[in-house]
């Protein structure tokens, strides 16, 4: 270590080490704190940790911290709506980092090399239950081998995936990049029984000798929606609708579909429509585009496709080729109400999209378990239904419904039964406190555009061919790199150069630095120039 500091004697040395403890107020500690991506992430990613290795080009070793995780990251790549990047403190600068992005090119690299992931324990001689291939139970299949657990899936479909493979059209998620995520999961020993409805748990919890039973059978039935319908053509619901397309029995819509809704799936059952040759896709809704479910950007890649919504209209009657809507405005508190005014549609087709439920009834007949109006279950901390060894997550609980939801409540629910069987209750650890942009100390340019995803120009997207792309090697390392650590030291050296009186040590790549109290005057130089707050200011404790 380099000495900076001008020559003093031995005796104004010595002086100066006494008085430094007592004068100093506060002392500089190093700090981990929670960066938002991390705190936001429905599946419970460390993605600052993953990151870190991305932008050290370290590809295996970011996919193996990332799969710790979520063992489905191509398939988040894809469709995740990635909440971590809105709370991305980057976009306080310029614009949050592209997390996604770099998720599925780790995804499809690990594809292309042929990556398999680690086993954390030996066999443990238990054995799981799972019921459900939707993401939740492959989740929580996933992590249970890891655990060192045998586990069997069991689903009604002809085919794994749930709604990712019957829910969400090939365009945003190309079933080769599913089957193959998937096909990793059954070649760490994860057995997938197809075409096997589940209608008595307990009798096929005794009959396979299973210890425990997650059960993750998802929303698939359309909600029903009382609205008269005389002689109607063709009225259809969107979840079969997506289901009949991912099944490759594609349904004859007609040149004209109108689609009642305005959530997610909605602008997926008309950018199908569309692709199975409707000239016209007409979303309607009953109230304005401020109040939709779906988020912004699927609503915006539909209207570039040519879907066409007709907002605050509400559907009152459905014909043989037409239907009557009924006009609606705001009030004071911006609630939809009716006019009194109607409107005539020309339709071939009606696709309702007004949200689906779970079909649980084969639940409601076991002691301890709490079904509710929705078909949702009652679940504890630890994912436990009222039934002891009966798990449930996904969609079948109460809460948000999304593919990254899903995943964290598979995960989780898999800690939880590894600590029930091994009779050790799982625990997860405290979180570290959150960080967020006002407490960053960075410099107030930025020079690190986002990386673009190419996309398929909408006169091209006529068939189901994926629409978006993925990153080349180059462009995720630099998206990567765009990281700003919030919170957590990446040793930039920046207190170090800062320190006037060279109190701090540099412990070596990957181990960090040290403050060598004697010689710290609690300037907070240190402190003022961390860029990610890794450093913080702890009052001392001044003798009385």
């Amino acid at each position: 270590m380099i000495d900076h500091r001008p020559d003093m004697s031995p005796l104004v040395e010595m002086t100066r080490r006494r008085v430094v403890g007592p004068t100093r107020t506060s002392r500089p500690a190093y700090v981990d704190l929670l960066p938002p991506c991390n705190q936001t992430c429905p599946a419970g990613e460390d993605i600052q940790a993953w990151l870190s290795l991305a932008q050290a080009g370290k590809w295996r070793q970011a996919w193996e911290s990332l799969i710790r995780d979520n063992p489905l990251p191509a398939v988040h790549g894809r469709v995740c709506y990635h909440p971590c990047e809105r709370a991305c403190n980057r976009a306080e600068l310029d614009s949050g980092v592209s997390i996604h992005s770099v998720e599925r090119f780790l995804g499809d690299k690990a594809a292309a090399e042929g990556w398999l992931p680690p086993r954390d324990a030996a066999p443990s001689g238990k054995k799981v239950l799972v019921v459900g291939a939707g993401p939740s139970g492959l989740s929580a299949a996933y992590h249970l081998a890891r655990l060192g657990h045998a586990v069997e899936i069991r689903d009604a479909g002809p085919l794994p995936g749930g709604m990712l493979h019957f829910g969400i059209p090939a365009y945003r998620l190309p079933r080769d990049v599913l089957m193959r995520e998937i096909g990793r999961i059954e070649a760490m020993g994860v057995r997938i029984t197809l075409n096997h409805k589940v209608e008595d748990v307990l009798a096929e919890k005794v009959a396979g000798g299973f210890d425990a039973v997650f059960v993750a059978i998802g929303a698939q039935a359309a909600r029903h929606v009382d609205i008269p319908a005389r002689d109607a053509a063709h009225v259809v619901s969107a979840v079969s609708l997506l289901h009949d397309v991912g099944a490759g029995q594609a349904p004859k819509l007609g040149r004209r579909v109108v689609i009642y809704g305005a959530g997610n799936t909605a602008m997926d059952a008309a950018r199908t429509a569309r692709r199975l040759g409707a000239e016209e896709a007409l979303i309607v809704f009953f109230s304005d585009r401020a109040h939709m479910e779906a988020h912004a950007f699927e609503a915006e890649e539909a209207l570039s496709e040519g879907v066409k919504i007709k907002w605050l209209s509400s559907i009152r009657d459905i014909g043989e080729t037409q239907l009557q809507v009924e006009l609606m405005a705001l009030d004071a508190q911006g609630v939809p109400q009716p006019t009194g005014k109607f409107e005539t549609l020309q339709a071939d087709s009606v696709v309702l999209a007004l949200g689906q439920h779970a079909e649980s009834d084969f639940l409601k007949d076991i002691p301890g378990i709490e079904p509710t109006p929705d078909g949702t279950v009652i679940v504890g901390t630890d994912m436990m239904t009222g039934a002891a060894g009966l798990f449930a997550g996904g969609d079948l609980i109460p809460g948000t419904r999304t593919v990254t939801t899903a995943v964290g409540h598979g995960k989780k629910a898999a800690r939880h039964i590894d600590g029930w069987l091994r009779n050790q209750p799982y625990e997860a650890a405290p979180k570290h406190p959150a960080i967020g942009f006002a407490d960053l100390h960075l410099p107030i340019y930025s020079d690190a555009k986002p990386s673009l995803q190419p996309e398929l120009p909408a006169n091209q997207r006529a068939g189901f061919a994926e629409v978006t792309g993925g990153l080349s090697e180059a462009a995720a390392l630099h998206e990567a790199r765009r990281c700003l650590s919030c919170g957590n030291c990446y040793e930039c050296d920046g207190c170090f150069a800062a320190c006037p009186e060279t109190a701090i040590a540099k412990l070596g790549p990957g181990r960090g630095y040290a403050v060598d109290l004697a010689l710290c005057t609690g300037c907070a130089a240190c402190f003022e120039q961390c860029p990610c707050h890794a450093i913080d200011m702890i009052p001392e404790r001044i003798p009385a």
